[in-house]
């Protein structure tokens, strides 16, 4: 359910709780319904459920956690239901009352029911005004409170305050439905960017079209933090597509206005661990370099085929987000270019200050990247520090040659090197382990140590 998916998480944070949780159990269930999130985009209905029962255990009034369940028995009862739904002629899914036939005294016509989330249901209905099919959201507010509703209203109000951008999820409309906030979305019918990562040949995306998708991303965050916006929570996931290929970022839903305090629970993380910025993770001060971190990890999972941290629990993802470099690109992608891969390592430092200053700063730099690779040349993207030269002084010198010692050409032993790598990448994740090189003599087994050294010493 793709386009539910996106419109279900226009809004913001979850509705707030009835009860008066920890912040460290409320951690805990955002993260088991972010969980229940992820099954829900793979159809795992069974991982849905686990995820819902285990916030419930937490929260027995959790209404996100209720709406998942209740959608994971539809779901049974009717095998019928997928993500075919959105852009298929198939019936729609059981619901429990009669489908709406129109909606804003007949503006909007329904033309079939696309899906429905933990906060709303989705519908493709046809504006009668503008002769135009849109995605209709009509907002749930079962359990809301007047805080809540003024919370949704002023979100929406500041989604809509955006603006039209063509490469930002336009907001047409938004409004009340006999007491049910509504909005009103395009249809995007080329998927989200994760979508496509998961079909590509290794989760790999080719370099041209992930830096494509970086330089339109970019455009949409310049525009977007030129209205003091700054996302936070900027991913595969909420960059969507046009049918001709288009980026376009989705999902305000976290997104905060730097001028002022916004409407949520004080003291929470939140986020997607995958992608989170340390400032964001710590509870930090957040600016647009923040999503920049998130925009390099991004480019990151684009390029290598997967995000720069992986591990089994949020809190391992998150310390390594604090802690751990990040392994650099070459080591999963050999032919990324090495100003690209410099540019992604700059997005990604722990210290806002390292990282480029603006979202054109990085747009500017890949799209010098992708001039560079076609003319077959592999300069340096960004502006050096001090004493560097900028891009258009012309291209930088080599860098210098290296000691004399690792020199060789290693050629061969694809299969040990492999092993290799994937046992320092598993280290770098926290996952480390003893591998041992052992031969009769002259077999190679110091060349091997010795290409195993270079590699690992190019991310420094």
């Amino acid at each position: 359910m793709c386009l539910a998916r996106l419109i279900d998480r226009q809004i913001g944070s979850r509705h707030d709780r009835e009860a008066v949780t920890s912040e460290r159990i409320q951690r805990r269930i955002d993260q088991f319904l972010d969980q229940a999130d992820a099954a829900l985009d793979r159809l795992d209905w069974p991982e849905v459920r686990t995820r819902a029962e285990a916030v419930l255990a937490l929260d027995p009034g959790n209404a996100d956690a209720k709406t998942l369940i209740e959608a994971f028995e539809r779901a049974n009862a009717s095998p019928t239901v997928s993500a075919a739904a959105e852009t298929s002629a198939s019936p729609p899914a059981p619901q429990s009352s009669p489908q709406p036939t129109a909606f804003a005294n007949g503006r909007y016509a329904v033309k079939r029911f696309l899906g429905e989330g933990g906060k709303k249901k989705v519908y493709l209905a046809h504006d009668a005004s503008l002769d135009r099919d849109v995605a209709f959201a009509l907002i749930k507010t079962e359990g809301l409170d007047a805080a809540a509703r003024e919370r949704i209203t002023r979100e929406a109000q500041a989604m809509g305050r955006l603006g039209a951008h063509p490469h930002i999820v336009t907001v047409y409309d938004i409004g009340d439905e006999n007491g049910q906030p509504f909005l009103v979305l395009p249809v995007l019918a080329g998927g989200d960017v994760e979508g496509v990562i998961e079909k590509a040949p290794e989760h790999k995306l080719p370099i041209e079209q992930a830096v494509k998708i970086a330089v339109e991303t970019c455009m949409g965050l310049e525009f977007v933090h030129g209205k003091g916006i700054v996302h936070r929570d900027l991913k595969p996931g909420n960059v969507w597509l046009t049918e001709d290929g288009r980026a376009m970022i989705g999902d305000f839903g976290l997104a905060v206005a730097t001028d002022r305090t916004r409407l949520t629970q004080a003291g929470m993380m939140v986020g997607t661990v995958s992608y989170m910025p340390p400032e964001q993770a710590m509870g930090g001060e957040i600016t647009p370099r923040s999503d920049l971190y998130a925009l390099g990890a991004m480019l990151y999972e684009m390029v290598c085929g997967r995000p720069p941290f992986v591990g089994d629990e949020s809190v391992a993802i998150i310390g390594q987000h604090l802690n751990t470099p990040p392994v650099a690109p070459t080591w999963h992608r050999p032919d990324c270019p090495q100003g690209l891969e410099t540019l992604i390592l700059r997005l990604l430092e722990k210290d806002p200050s390292k990282r480029p200053g603006s979202a054109a700063e990085v747009r500017e730099a890949l799209t010098l990247a992708v001039s560079q690779r076609e003319r077959g040349q592999d300069l340096s993207l960004l502006p050096a520090g001090e004493g560097g030269r900028r891009p258009d002084e012309g291209p930088l010198s080599q860098p210098s040659a290296p000691d004399p010692l690792y020199r060789r050409t290693f050629v061969g032993r694809e299969h040990e090197v492999r092993q290799l790598q994937q046992a320092f990448d598993a280290a770098m994740s926290g996952n480390g382990a003893l591998v041992m090189v052992v031969g009769e003599p002259g077999i190679g087994k110091t060349a091997l140590c010795e290409a195993c050294y270079l590699r690992c010493a190019a991310r420094w």
